[in-house]
């Protein structure tokens, strides 16, 4: 009766270190790619790295955290537990966080409960895992990512930008009202390009039009990897990007130190659609309420050479 015992509480042990790993893998892996995605974009390496720990990694490193707490004060380490995924479910807010949030205190209660029947054994190993997991998820990834995006041109300017793309060729805003840093929604995009002065450095009083949003197909035609162009072509059966290279976050079109990783262009469902159109810095196009406002989704106003 003593070993069914022992054997039940090692299984139920191991089950729990199971799950633990299998969510803090999953989002070192997540958190990993999504660092090199949308931020590391400092001039300091301190600052990106410290984004990465404490914002990409944080989930991961705090279910690791709980983890090894419980296996080393079981009673103490369950109801900390318990209270940290409450505390990160009610500090999530919105319809698709509130999701998450749930999920997460579920979680964090289901590890708890299984964490005070089971007693993973040999402990030394079942540490080993718990740590060893993520942590290698999280570098076999950053690795690559960071070398790629190491390769990013280092050649930025902040003024106009004449860009020869395929088959398209349009001068692109400078840095200021037509190439802002923070997020706007798609009607506000539209509106600054439209009374945006003929060198792109203010807005004026009276409508300019001048600027504009770029379209979609000659957003997709000037996309760039290494200042060469990627022969981007937008089907439009398809409403999808092709190219014969996916382009990166550089130089002329974009600025890789800068949070922004979306453009806003010009929709494919005409004015009267709720739904406008973004491009991302990879070549992707999706459509996006034109009312969302995010720190990574700004604009860059083109304009027709004469």
């Amino acid at each position: 009766m003593w070993g069914e015992d022992v054997n039940k509480k090692n299984l139920l042990g191991w089950i729990y270190v199971g799950l633990a790993v299998l969510m803090s893998g999953f989002w070192a892996y997540w958190g990993a790619f999504e660092n090199f995605h949308e931020g590391w974009y400092s001039e300091s390496f301190f600052a990106n790295v410290s984004m990465f720990i404490f914002q990409y990694m944080l989930i991961s490193i705090m279910i690791t955290l709980m983890t090894l707490t419980i296996m080393k004060w079981k009673k103490f380490g369950c109801v900390l537990c318990i209270i940290v995924g409450i505390a990160a479910s009610a500090f999530l807010t919105g319809s698709l966080i509130n999701v998450l949030g749930l999920i997460i205190a579920i979680f964090f209660t289901t590890i708890s409960i299984l964490g005070y029947l089971g007693d993973p054994q040999p402990m030394k190993q079942a540490k080993r895992v718990v740590v060893l997991v993520p942590l290698s998820i999280a570098i076999m990834i950053s690795i690559p990512q960071y070398i790629k995006i190491s390769q990013r041109i280092d050649t930025s300017s902040e003024e106009i930008a004449i860009v020869k793309g395929n088959s398209v060729t349009l001068a692109w805003a400078p840095k200021g009202p037509g190439w802002p840093e923070k997020g706007v929604s798609w009607n506000e995009a539209r509106w600054i390009c439209s009374h945006l002065s003929e060198d792109g450095s203010k807005i004026m009083d009276e409508e300019q039009n001048i600027w504009r949003l770029p379209t979609v197909d000659e957003a997709v035609r000037s996309m760039k990897l290494h200042n060469e162009n990627v022969n981007g072509i937008w089907d439009e059966v398809n409403k999808k990007a092709v190219y014969t290279q996916k382009p990166d976050k550089e130089y002329p079109l974009w600025d890789k130190h800068s949070k922004v990783i979306y453009y806003w262009i010009d929709e494919l469902s005409g004015q009267e659609s709720d739904k406008g159109m973004i491009i991302v810095y990879n070549g992707s196009v999706y459509q996006r309420s034109k009312t969302i406002v995010m720190d990574s989704l700004s604009f860059r106003a083109v304009k027709d050479l004469e």
